[in-house]
C-alpha cells in the first residue's frame, strides 16, 4: 500500500481548515461484518514532558478475524522532532505519518483500520481514525481509552458488553461508551469512515477481548511499547 503524502499544516489555522475539509468526506455508513483482515494501530511516544524530542513508534498489527490471531506486525520509527507538535485535538497530524508508514510495511493491505483514538467523536468531527480512514479510503473505527469530546447518555452498567450512546453538543449520537469487560474502565467507540454508528460498536464487540482492549489493539499497544524501548536503547 502506497498512500498519498500526508498533508503537514504550517500552523493550527491550516490544520483546522484541513480537518473541516476532510470531515466533509467522512462517510458514517457501512457494515464491516464481512471484513477478515483488520489493522490494529497503536503508537508509543516520548513522555508528555518531552513530546518534541526522542523517538515515536507506530505499530500495525494485522489481525485475521477468521483465524482469530495476529498474522503480522509492522512498525515505523520516526524522530519526534520531525513531526507536527503535540496539540490536543490535532493529534492526527502528529501520529498519522507514523501510522501510514507502519501500514505501508504490511505484506497484505488491511480491509479495515482499528485505531487507538477517536473516530468522529472529536470537536471537529475528525479524530485520527476518521482522518486515516478518509486519507486511505478505508473503513475505520476509533477505540479510545479516554473521553475527548461528547457527553454519555445516562449511566453505563458495569456488565461486560454494555454500551450507552455518546452525544455531541446538539444531542446527536456520534459513538458509544462501551464496557468491554465487567468492572473495567469503559472504551469510547466511534466510527471513523465507511462504517455505520451501530455497526462500529458491533464490530468492536465481535473482536476477542482478554482484558480491556480488543486483541488487535492490545497486541499493538504492547508491541509499540517494546519497539520504542528497543529503539531508544539502540
Amino acid at each position: 500500500m502506497n498512500p498519498l503524502p500526508f498533508p503537514v499544516p504550517k500552523d493550527l489555522a491550516e490544520a483546522a481548515r484541513i480537518q473541516k475539509e476532510m470531515r466533509e468526506r467522512v462517510i458514517v455508513a457501512g457494515d464491516p461484518a464481512p471484513v477478515r483482515y483488520v489493522a490494529g494501530l497503536d503508537a508509543s511516544h516520548p513522555t508528555r514532558f518531552s513530546r518534541q524530542q526522542g523517538l515515536s513508534v507506530a505499530v500495525a498489527v494485522l489481525w485475521d478475524r477468521q483465524e482469530q490471531r495476529a498474522v503480522e506486525v509492522a512498525q515505523a520509527v520516526l524522530d519526534a522532532k520531525q513531526l507536527f507538535p503535540y496539540v490536543p485535538g490535532f493529534l492526527s497530524f502528529r501520529e498519522a505519518p507514523s501510522y501510514l508508514a507502519a501500514v505501508a510495511k504490511l505484506s497484505r493491505p488491511p480491509e479495515l483500520l482499528l485505531v487507538d483514538g477517536q473516530g468522529i467523536a472529536h470537536p471537529r468531527g475528525l479524530g485520527i481514525a476518521a482522518h486515516l480512514g478518509v486519507h486511505l479510503d478505508l473503513p475505520a473505527i476509533g477505540v479510545a481509552k479516554s473521553l475527548l469530546y461528547g457527553k454519555p447518555q445516562g449511566q453505563l452498567p458495569a456488565e461486560a458488553g454494555s454500551a450507552i450512546p455518546l452525544l455531541d453538543r446538539w444531542g446527536q449520537p456520534m459513538g458509544y461508551v462501551y464496557r468491554s469487560r465487567t468492572g473495567v474502565q469503559p472504551l469510547y467507540v466511534s466510527p471513523g469512515h465507511r462504517v455505520g454508528l451501530v455497526e462500529s460498536l458491533e464490530f468492536v464487540r465481535s473482536l476477542p477481548t482478554k482484558v480491556r482492549l480488543p486483541e488487535p489493539l492490545r497486541i499493538a499497544h504492547i508491541e509499540a511499547g517494546k519497539a520504542r524501548r528497543r529503539s531508544a536503547e539502540g
